[in-house]
């Protein structure tokens, strides 16, 4: 009957309206709300402490009827990143939908679309009768957009290792084009501080060995790497922004007044790294250009990662194969990527999953992060049929 809306699309709209933003993310209402699916579905539900106060987790298990097998992870992230409302065209937790069956949401596309997939290829599969060999864990996290600490922190718990998993899927992002993405590893990130030191004086003199000599000189460094790895991106028909350097200046700090030559001044750089760079020498290339630029250069490691993880994405290994096999099914036509940012992803990776990231939405924006984020109605739908093709590949899977 027209004018009545797909039951699934409903409970999206109800988690979209959950305020998780940061830095103030309610996850208490966020819970109460997973928890009630979880009760609709007949899941097991629990609040775990990541061991970081008041950043809980959320833990749904279906139980497979062989638990010595190694189980599945289907994981997603509660909290989302800020707004600025006044750049938007409706409410950012309105949830709104337009007569074009667009919802407009802060989280429609990173990342309560993948929650909600998860739940909703369950929930027909339930009513259909369908039961599964291996066990699925569905976790909840919190503050993934702020660096994942308590991800990173339960990854390392016994708690986690009890779970007994071997493979699972995370986020991914969405495709302006007709493929579908798929990430089977991620660029590491690296936020540095480089701090110059030099002679202070009047303004009015050509003062020596100036902090502000030293740092032009990494900037003009840090900004001609920008350049050559921009331009490489460009340059390939077929480059993924996954496959570069990416080096972005996100701050600039120093000064006392106009007048007054500082005795320091520092910049802090975005650089994401790709997993087959060899990041002992581009570390000791840094140091280098703080040896070239002068005295009193130093550099602060804010976030220094190491990811070099990948998964092996061919038929050499069941999982790839039994989740390929099953978009297949589907007609679903991927694309192999390293993705460009960060994800809880990389602490599963580095406890030894095999982590794949899939959002399936194709023909869409990248919108994540961006105002007037939106999911199309039609997209969610069909992002509900593809997972329920995959789960039970990957839940029956024998190996």
């Amino acid at each position: 009957m027209e004018g009545v809306e797909n039951a699934s699309v409903s409970r999206f709209r109800e988690y979209l309206r959950i305020n998780t933003m940061q830095p103030s993310p309610n996850y208490d209402a966020a819970l109460e709300f997973l928890s009630k699916q979880a009760a609709e579905l007949g899941l097991d539900f629990r609040v775990l402490e990541s061991g970081i106060k008041n950043r809980p987790l959320g833990l749904m298990t279906w139980k497979g009827t062989d638990p010595e097998l190694k189980s599945v992870l289907l994981t997603s992230h509660m909290d989302v990143v800020p707004v600025f409302p006044q750049y938007w065209t409706y409410e950012p937790f309105s949830a709104h939908k337009d007569e074009k069956g667009n919802i407009y949401a802060r989280g429609a596309q990173d990342m309560k679309c993948v929650t909600s997939w998860y739940l909703e290829a369950i929930r027909q599969l339930k009513a259909e009768g369908q039961q599964f060999l291996r066990t699925l864990h569905l976790l909840f996290t919190s503050d993934e957009e702020i660096g994942s600490h308590p991800t990173e922190s339960f990854s390392k718990t016994e708690e986690f290792k009890n779970l007994n998993l071997e493979f699972g899927l995370d986020e991914g992002l969405a495709n302006p084009g007709s493929k579908m993405r798929v990430f089977y590893g991620e660029r590491s990130i690296w936020w540095i501080k480089v701090v110059c030191k030099g002679n202070p004086g009047h303004g009015l003199a050509f003062i020596e060995n100036t902090a502000a000599k030293k740092l032009q000189y990494m900037m003009n460094k840090f900004l001609a790497m920008r350049d050559e790895q921009e331009t490489k991106l460009k340059s390939d028909p077929n480059g993924k922004l996954g496959s570069v350097y990416t080096v972005n200046m996100t701050m600039l700090e120093g000064g006392v007044q106009p007048n007054v030559v500082p005795a320091e001044l520092s910049a802090t750089f975005d650089i994401r790294i790709p997993p087959t760079e060899d990041f002992e020498a581009f570390k000791e290339k840094l140091k280098q250009w703080c040896r070239e630029a002068g005295p009193e250069v130093t550099m602060e490691f804010i976030q220094e990662g190491y990811m070099k993880e990948t998964v092996d994405v061919t038929d050499k290994n069941p999982w790839w194969a039994a989740f390929k096999s099953a978009c297949d099914k589907l007609n679903v036509d991927l694309e192999l990527e390293i993705f460009p940012g960060g994800t809880d992803s990389r602490h599963f990776r580095k406890a030894g999953l095999n982590m794949i990231g899939f959002s399936p939405m194709n023909n869409t924006p990248v919108l994540l992060h961006d105002n007037d984020e939106f999911l199309n109605e039609q997209v969610f739908l069909k992002g509900i049929d593809i997972y329920k093709e995959v789960i039970p590949a990957l839940a029956n899977l024998r190996t």
